[in-house]
């Protein structure tokens, strides 16, 4: 069985995700015509290597070409799925992490679920985030995901919300159950897409499974840091049956 390890040292972000995933391996050109089946306008993809304390790592941007306001419902991401030409689990996978951001958010706000919007997270490039961590995925054949328990930064950050806490309310409540630590510094080290992906597709949180390692990922993060801001990832075939914490 292939399975992903994803070891969150740094946190986790959308873009972290993806560009280790790019880096064990999902071409570019691959991803982008996949991509290209949303039909979403008005962006380009930059890929590149960069070191974060010597360490190589793949850096993922979203490049808008003009600002875009458009705030989304779950709905409108509902239908630009099934809309689009991307394989029926690329579909359910991406609906399931936006249902689960949804709920999150709904709870924080007190809303009805058809009431929220996705502001950030509606925007192209946590789209692109969300979508191309899914098709990654599915195309390097991974079966389950472990990840290791997650950092918590401190501090505020400003969104469309106005100025939060840190960690942001709607990860704070997409983490409940899940192992976390906090850490001193003040920064966003686990956001909103990044808990959404892992806590919807990781099948157990905690220590390394044991596992035969064939591959390593590292992807970049976008916050300066004297800490290695990189996201790393261990592929490769679980050795025997894991008793699971935490169940997707």
């Amino acid at each position: 069985m292939t399975i992903a390890y994803f070891d969150c040292f740094s946190g986790v972000a959308g873009d972290m995700i993806l560009g280790s995933l790019i880096d064990l391996g999902v071409e570019k050109k691959y991803l982008t015509q996949e991509l290209k089946k949303l039909r979403l306008k008005g962006y380009d993809l930059e890929i590149k290597t960069v070191e974060r304390n010597h360490i190589a790592a793949t850096d993922f941007n979203v490049i808008l070409k003009e600002k875009l306001h458009h705030h989304r419902h779950l709905s409108d991401i509902k239908e630009l799925l099934n809309h689009s030409t991307l394989p029926a689990t690329v579909k359910k996978l991406s609906l399931d992490i936006f249902t689960n951001l949804a709920n999150a958010e709904a709870h924080v706000h007190r809303i009805p679920l058809n009431e929220v919007h996705f502001h950030e997270v509606g925007a192209v490039d946590s789209i692109i985030d969300i979508v191309g961590s899914v098709i990654g995925i599915t195309t390097l054949g991974i079966d389950k995901i472990y990840c290791s328990a997650l950092p918590l930064g401190h501090g505020f950050v400003t969104c469309d919300h106005g100025i939060l806490p840190l960690p942001a309310p709607a990860t704070v409540e997409l983490l409940k159950g899940i192992p976390v630590y906090s850490v001193n510094r003040t920064q966003e080290l686990v956001t909103p897409t990044g808990a959404a992906i892992m806590t919807t597709l990781t099948t157990r949180f905690g220590d390394m499974p044991s596992m035969k390692i064939t591959k390593i990922g590292y992807g970049s993060g976008k916050i300066p840091s004297e800490y290695p801001n990189i996201l790393r990832v261990y592929l490769g075939e679980l050795q025997h049956s894991q008793k699971k914490t935490k169940e997707k």
